[in-house]
């Protein structure tokens, strides 16, 4: 289909091309002499054009029609056992003004699981669950306005069936617009309404991207400390200098009542007022030449290399609450350090995430610091069908220096690349452990993953 109207459009290009660059030839009826000049004697033979402009000319638009025409495949990905990595999302062109275009995708994430509990205090019954659910179903758009504005967005329905929460609702993810280079350079670029802010590395790369779908415990609550789900409405400005130093300053819409939690993991209820908007940043360095970061993710399917390090610092101040027993004033405060690094097949990853600001129990009024931090790694074998095992530690102090409030996760796993990122599975189990004060309990959890990316 694409051969044809590519074909179609050259047709039409070659006749325009024919009639701008063309010389009329004659020929003498008594010699056959050929002049470009009419005189007594000569037949008009009709319009010629050199072979070599028509060819060139050609080969120009055919370039350029191919440029905007719908691709499904990425053209730099490795070959797969199903075949190369899609793009993702199909991006059509408006055929009068490429820099106008629709960009649609979906990205299916489901999980069959076995989930064990067993509770410290005997007079707590023991669970064992087989759950089966959708942990992403989500329809992504983008738009393109103009060459260096666009707009993109997602509708999602995210854990439907996870446990006893039934078929659960759609809503609105991301929803952003994008301007890029306003001023002519990477430095200074800008996204409006709901685009992640970066408060962790693991919690900015796409869940399509990263190693395992649930993401360290310490980096998801981080993900709710500042700004609900880390992209409430803000205003936020973005950029880099050769890929070598990468930074992004925010403001906007703060916390989310149904998201607080104190020291223990207990839920508020109650009302809550914020007076301020969050703000802060994040700066990331790639140091080394020739190892520079150029897009975030933590799967890199042995190509390349890199290595980068950075730190966050953000605050959601003025947040009044009042839990029925204790009214009081807090601020939240958050400071994130990453490393990453890769080096063909090798990938390994860290982060340490200080709190203040945080509530030891709800209806008590002490207040106190946490803080915790995970690394993780895995290896691809790209000559063994692209199968890659992984690992996660995590350890995470959720009321700083006091007994009874450690949370320690472990995860190994193993993930099979069927088509990159597009088409994977995965296997991988985990334990948890929760000390007296924050839950009692240990879960064992054996997961079958899979992934549709397109």
């Amino acid at each position: 289909m694409v051969k044809k109207i590519i074909s179609a459009a050259l047709l039409a290009a070659s006749s325009s091309v024919a009639a701008a660059g063309a010389i009329t030839l004659y020929q003498d009826t008594a010699t056959g002499f050929i002049s470009t000049k009419p005189g007594p004697g000569r037949v008009k033979l009709g319009n010629f054009v050199n072979q070599e402009e028509i060819d060139s000319k050609i080969a120009k638009r055919e370039l350029k029609l191919k440029k905007v025409l719908s691709k499904t495949e990425n053209s730099e990905s490795p070959e797969f056992p199903l075949g190369k990595e899609t793009a993702p999302s199909m991006k059509i062109h408006a055929f009068d003004n490429p820099d106008m275009w629709l960009k649609i995708g979906i990205r299916l994430q489901g999980t069959f699981e076995n989930r064990q509990v067993d509770y410290a205090d005997r007079n707590t019954l023991d669970t064992d669950m087989w759950d089966a659910y959708l942990r992403r179903a989500r329809l992504e758009v983008g738009v393109g306005f103009f060459e260096n504005v666009s707009f993109a967005m997602d509708i999602r329905n995210d854990k439907a069936n996870y446990a006893d929460k039934g078929e659960q609702g759609f809503n609105i993810g991301d929803a952003y617009l994008k301007i890029k280079r306003p001023f002519g350079t990477s430095l200074i670029n800008f996204k409006l309404y709901r685009a992640k802010i970066d408060i962790s590395r693991t919690e900015t790369v796409k869940s399509a991207y990263v190693l395992h779908y649930d993401r360290p415990h310490v980096a998801d609550e981080a993900a709710q400390y500042i700004s609900h789900n880390r992209r409430a409405t803000n205003a936020q400005m973005y950029g880099n200098w050769k890929n070598k130093i990468h930074y992004q300053i925010a403001f906007g819409d703060g916390v989310y009542s149904g998201k607080l939690k104190d020291a223990s993991g207990r839920k508020f209820s109650g009302k809550l007022d914020q007076k301020s908007f969050f703000y802060g940043g994040k700066i990331t360095f790639s140091p080394f030449e020739g190892w520079e970061e150029k897009r975030r993710t933590e799967t890199y399917f042995a190509k390349g290399k890199h290595f980068s390090v950075g730190a966050s610092y953000w605050k959601s101040p003025d947040i009044s609450y009042d839990d029925g027993i204790v009214a009081k004033k807090i601020d939240h405060r958050l400071i994130n350090y990453e490393i990453s690094a890769h080096y063909l097949g090798a990938f390994v990853q860290a982060e340490y995430f200080d709190f203040d600001g945080i509530v030891k129990k709800w209806g008590e009024s002490e207040i106190g610091k946490s803080n915790g931090w995970y690394v993780t790694g895995e290896y691809l074998f790209k000559d063994f069908y692209y199968i890659a095992p992984f690992a996660r530690y995590e350890n995470w102090d959720k009321w700083k220096d006091a007994k009874g409030y450690d949370l320690v996760s472990k995860i190994l796993g193993i993930n099979w690349y069927l088509r990159g990122n597009s088409t994977k599975i995965g296997l991988s189990y985990q334990r948890d452990e929760y000390e007296k004060n924050i839950g009692n309990k240990m879960e064992d959890r054996i997961k079958l993953t899979s992934q549709w990316f397109f």
